[in-house]
């Protein structure tokens, strides 16, 4: 590659060297599809993401929270944290605890704090649905950007989440906690509206990954275990990725390629991840993403009016650009 490089700086012919430079980009693009993109490559983007170190990091959660899934209620003004990092989404609200917490052991080095998600109520606040429902938590990446991050510039989120002890995950077979990304297709990929010239606005689609529990308490299994799910393939169609045979600290990454595509990698542990981390690639619902609007986080409960949701915990979610 560096030969390549010489080549192009020896030219003197400015169209030439255009060319060869478009061919550069394009190969290096190329090179990153193949190789799945390690998420954590590249350059680290201090304006978004959170090390949760400050030990005055607070939340302002402006309840009762938006459900506007479920009623069309917004309950303006929403939710955000004192460091203008995060905020809560309109759709579903916020999760019904949001607290630092001393950074649980075989975290991050140097690590003191983290950040604890829990819900009760996941649905509309004191009417319990009965029903799996499920509140976010929103990182601020467009505003503090001044727009989203182009999938050209190969952008990557990495995560460490702790996964607790059986016996304090909440006894429901189903999803119970999600990493996810708010990403947008370009508007050529859809057609036009029968009525109009104008083309149909682009549809954001969530990639992610999920973690599915099953629990002895409400399903046959001998022995309660969880699971990655993955968010989607082609067809938008989630599936059952790897089992976490391990608890305690996971590590997990989604990358996007300058072609559209998602990356999704997790490693036990809080090392950085490495190819060898490697779960899947989609072009997700059969879209090809341009831009990275956001990532965020899922809580997950049965929405009964007492019953808890896992305690989760997630530390240093942070941003890269490869490009």
């Amino acid at each position: 590659m560096s030969r390549l490089l010489d080549c192009v700086s020896s030219f003197r012919s400015l169209p030439f060297q255009s060319f060869l430079a478009a061919a550069l980009v394009s190969m290096l693009a190329a090179d990153l599809v193949a190789q799945g993109l390690v998420p954590g490559t590249g350059r680290k983007i201090t304006q978004v993401g959170d090390n949760f170190e400050d030990a005055e990091w607070g939340y302002v959660p402006n309840r009762p929270k938006s459900t506007r899934n479920l009623d069309k209620n917004d309950r303006e003004p929403a939710g955000f944290s004192k460091n203008e990092r995060w905020y809560e989404g309109p759709k579903r609200g916020q999760p019904d605890l949001i607290r630092r917490v001393p950074t649980p052991e075989g975290g991050l080095s140097g690590s003191e704090g983290a950040l604890m998600l829990r819900s009760c109520y996941t649905g509309i606040p004191g009417s319990p649905s009965y029903e799996m429902q499920q509140d976010d938590f929103i990182a601020d990446v467009q505003y503090a950007l001044g727009g989203p991050i182009p999938l050209s510039r190969a952008p990557s989120v990495v995560v460490r989440v702790y996964l607790p002890p059986f016996k304090h995950w909440e006894k429901r077979t189903g999803p119970t906690f999600a990493f996810r990304a708010s990403v947008e297709p370009p508007a050529s990929n859809h057609s036009y509206s029968r009525w109009s010239r104008k083309p149909k606005e682009p549809d954001t689609y969530w990639p992610g990954m999920l973690i599915d529990f099953h629990s002895k308490a409400d399903s046959d299994t001998k022995e309660e275990v969880a699971y990655l799910r993955i968010r989607s393939d082609e067809s938008g169609n989630d599936y059952r990725g790897p089992r976490l045979k391990e608890l305690g600290w996971w590590t997990l990454g989604m990358s996007f390629t300058p072609n559209g595509q998602v990356h999704y990698y997790a490693s036990p542990g809080v090392d950085d991840l490495t190819q060898k981390d490697y779960i899947a690639s989609h072009f997700c619902y059969g879209e090809r993403g341009i831009e990275l609007n956001t990532f965020f986080f899922n809580v997950c409960s049965a929405d009964d009016g007492r019953t808890w949701s896992t305690p989760w915990i997630i530390d240093d979610p942070t941003v890269y650009i490869a490009r």
